[in-house]
């Protein structure tokens, strides 16, 4: 039976993973090639310090369907992820981060929840997520305050591994964050706002195996308080 999603856009926001970014990006087109018909990969390389940028671009000489942007300077995650969002064509958008931590072939359980739901977004949420205690502490503050300002309850606003109707993306109002991390709390508190229905599954979360992580910074987190707040003030 032919799936009901049969076009996908997916895309990676990358930040030096050049140790990472080859088996991503294999894992990713291995199970699109699997589960739907038509599909695009495009890499967002956000400034990358390390070989990220020139790896991709061979990557991309090698496959018309893969696609990169490069910002320059680094503009953070939340600059990363809209520049992805906003450039994908199809009528559904995935997403995971390029550190490995996700395996892409998880989408197959994405595309049967969304036929089997209906539902406008379909979000992960993690199955033991594999970062140190104080990331977790971080994460559920995160959220617990996220929840009493706007009141969306979900088990993980912050998973990086989501699939999105366009429609969505394209009926909510413009997202403003950039350098902080509250980027997905950002499109949900949106997407929530605009009555679009939210489904969540368990996904699996691996060890990162090389590079580092760039969300428990000092500035990120600053920044993100500062978006929430931004936009607390103007919905309230």
């Amino acid at each position: 039976m032919a799936r009901q999603i049969e076009k996908l856009s997916v895309f990676l926001p990358a930040y030096n993973e050049e140790a990472s970014i080859v088996k991503t990006v294999k894992n990713v087109t291995e199970n699109l090639i699997k589960n739907v018909p038509v599909w695009e990969l495009i890499v967002v390389n956000d400034g990358s310090k390390d070989k990220t940028g020139a790896i991709v671009d061979k990557l991309v000489a090698k496959d018309k369907r893969i696609s990169v942007i490069h910002h320059n300077p680094n503009r953070g995650y939340g600059g990363a992820l809209k520049s992805g969002l906003y450039a994908c064509q199809y009528p559904w958008i995935a997403f995971i981060d390029s550190d490995g931590q996700f395996d892409f072939s998880e989408i197959n359980r994405f595309l049967e929840a969304q036929e089997k739901t209906g539902a406008d977004l379909v979000i992960g949420y993690y199955l033991g997520r594999k970062v140190s205690l104080i990331r977790k502490l971080n994460t559920f503050v995160w959220q617990v305050i996220v929840k009493l300002l706007f009141g969306l309850s979900v088990r993980d606003i912050d998973c990086g591994f989501k699939l999105i109707s366009k429609k969505v993306r394209d009926s909510i109002e413009p997202l403003q964050s950039e350098r902080g991390a509250f980027i997905s709390s950002e499109f949900l508190i949106k997407a929530k706002k605009k009555g679009f229905k939210i489904v969540e599954i368990g996904v699996s979360h691996y060890p990162r195996e090389k590079g580092e992580g760039t969300g428990a910074n000092l500035d990120v987190i600053v920044q993100s308080f500062v978006d929430l707040f931004k936009l607390w003030y103007k919905l309230k």
